[in-house]
């Protein structure tokens, strides 16, 4: 019993009681859970925690980069049947997307070192929207903002809708990438992910935009930012 609780440590009673029994073992269920229990090998059952009341949040943003980023995940599995995450991280004043990482785990940890390599080329937004998932509410994220002056703003639970710019983003994603291949390995979900971005950032009209791609407009209303400084 401790050999196959030291190789499998998450089974559990019944999946080593089926386990020994498939290894010859005749001995009776109730043999088996006595000495399980005598050897304290009883899984602590996890409660959930209840999240925060949340108030919900305008959607309003102004049409310049860094007011409001949206983050949220996504899941797929590779042809072969293995499951993979994306965070999708988006510049919701101008709809330009700042990253796609792709890998089997995506930890808080993860998150955040997603955020300083965007912050090394784009600065910090004033504020992120997201939902409340275990990576958007642990101590490293929040940390990560606090030390950065950056506000959260959570959406209610199950209301998706109220982060709606990086859920129509993640539709388009889906709809165009995730789902119109079949893919081997992480190496071509990177690869056709990052070409998709700058493709959807540099060529793709955006109707909200007036018809021009995220990163031609942002363009824009920098240049008409610097015309007013230069004009007052």
């Amino acid at each position: 019993m401790q050999e196959l609780v030291e190789q499998k440590p998450r089974w559990g009673f019944w999946k080593y009681r089926d386990r020994l029994r498939l290894d010859g073992k005749p001995w009776n269920h109730k043999r088996i859970y006595r000495v399980y229990r005598e050897l304290g090998l009883n899984h602590r059952r996890k409660t959930k925690k209840r999240i925060c009341d949340r108030e919900p949040q305008p959607l309003e943003v102004p049409a310049a980069p860094n007011k409001v980023w949206s983050l949220d995940f996504m899941h797929d599995t590779l042809y072969a049947g293995r499951c993979f995450r994306t965070l999708n991280v988006l510049d919701e004043g101008v709809r330009e997307a700042l990253a796609i990482e792709v890998d089997t785990s995506l930890p808080a940890e993860r998150v955040v070192r997603v955020l300083d390599q965007i912050k090394g080329w784009r600065g910090t937004p004033e504020a992120i929207r997201c939902d409340n998932g275990p990576e958007f509410l642990s101590e490293t994220f929040r940390t990560w903002c606090e030390e950065n002056d950056v506000e959260i703003r959570y959406i209610q639970p199950g209301k998706p809708n109220q982060n709606a710019f990086i859920e129509r983003f993640n539709r388009t994603f889906r709809n165009e990438v995730l789902s119109a291949y079949l893919f081997e390995d992480l190496d071509q979900v990177r690869e056709l992910a990052w070409q998709w971005m700058i493709e959807y950032n540099e060529e793709r009209p955006h109707d909200a935009l007036g018809k021009i791609p995220p990163t031609a407009f942002r363009k824009k209303v920098e240049a008409g930012n610097s015309t007013l400084e230069l004009s007052a």
